[in-house]
């Protein structure tokens, strides 16, 4: 278990779990989805020894962070705003933010909805795309129409959550591997629209090579403790932040903002006949760069620490 120390940040009647290690100016880490802040546990010591304060999140809705249980409390608005109290609090007002999966477009959002306290910005596997007044679900709708897709399947409350909950450590080893560089293609693969999130996916044995059975027990303990309606919330809305931040004009990022994915990740595919990744510079002002790292899946920072440490660097370095 790495060596860090806890604290809570308080966002009104929200509270938020911090794992932080060093001193100096503040990299703050924010996780994606099925994760924790035990995601960045490859970068966070990295980063503490190149002389930064080295802070992961807990987002709301996961592990010791709050979790309420309404829809609105997940919106992209109340999420970023969870982010800037923590570089309040601990990084005095100013941090460079990483983000990863949900992490990223959260990360992205802090620097646009709150940019004086983003000096740098890095998103990993999600590019930056400004939310518009179209939310991505009625966008998914038409793309993957009479066909399965997970986001889609994930808006009917408490479908999802009673299939994953059914038991934390199977669905966190398929889903871990299904967007892994050993599982893919079976993350979206094509199957039935009545589908569950599960169906056709692999349960691996052994386990994915970038996590042991001490890290999955980590993982599956913090599901069963708070379970998956707080994670799965982000994702139904979507629709509030189009209503919402989908109003505002503009959206490109000033800031320094770099991009880094992996190059078997699923995400590249959401869109049939595009490649996600392509998008990373467009709404960014100040853009340091893409870092593609070879044979890596959607997890690349747990699944290539040592090249995206690498990646982290360039742009630390290049501030």
């Amino acid at each position: 278990m790495i060596d860090v120390d806890f604290t809570t940040v308080t966002n009104g009647d929200i509270s938020i779990e911090v794992a932080t290690k060093g001193s100096g100016p503040l990299v703050l880490f924010v996780h994606g989805w099925p994760e924790l802040w035990y995601s960045w546990r490859h970068q966070i010591e990295h980063v503490a020894a190149r002389g930064y304060t080295a802070a992961a999140l807990n987002v709301r809705g996961y592990g010791n962070s709050s979790n309420p249980i309404e829809i609105e409390r997940y919106t992209m608005r109340e999420i970023t705003g969870d982010v800037a109290a923590v570089i309040d609090a601990i990084g005095g007002g100013e941090a460079v933010v990483v983000g990863h999966d949900w992490g990223a477009p959260i990360a992205w959002n802090t620097a646009r909805l709150h940019p004086d306290k983003v000096r740098g910005v890095v998103g990993m596997s999600v590019p930056y795309v400004p939310i518009g007044p179209v939310s991505l679900i009625d966008l998914f709708e038409q793309v993957y129409a009479g066909r399965f897709f997970y986001q889609l399947y994930f808006q009917e409350p408490g479908v999802a959550e009673a299939e994953l909950g059914e038991d934390d450590a199977r669905s966190l080893r398929m889903i871990y591997h299904g967007a892994s560089g050993q599982g893919v293609g079976t993350f979206i693969a094509e199957k039935p629209v009545d589908a569950k999130m599960l169906d056709g996916m692999v349960d691996p044995d052994p386990l994915p090579a970038f996590f042991d059975q001490d890290d999955l027990d980590l993982y599956a303990t913090a599901y069963a403790t708070s379970g998956w309606h707080g994670p799965i919330n982000r994702y139904r809305a979507q629709g509030l932040d189009a209503a919402d931040i989908g109003q505002i004009e503009g959206g490109d990022l000033l800031q320094p903002a770099a991009f880094i994915g992996g190059e078997l990740d699923p995400v590249r595919r959401f869109m049939p006949g595009a490649d996600l990744y392509d998008f990373a510079p467009n709404h960014c002002k100040d853009f340091r760069g893409t870092t593609v790292v070879p044979g890596a899946g959607h997890w690349v920072q747990q699944e290539a620490p040592d090249e995206t440490n690498a990646a982290l660097d360039r742009f630390l370095d290049d501030l």
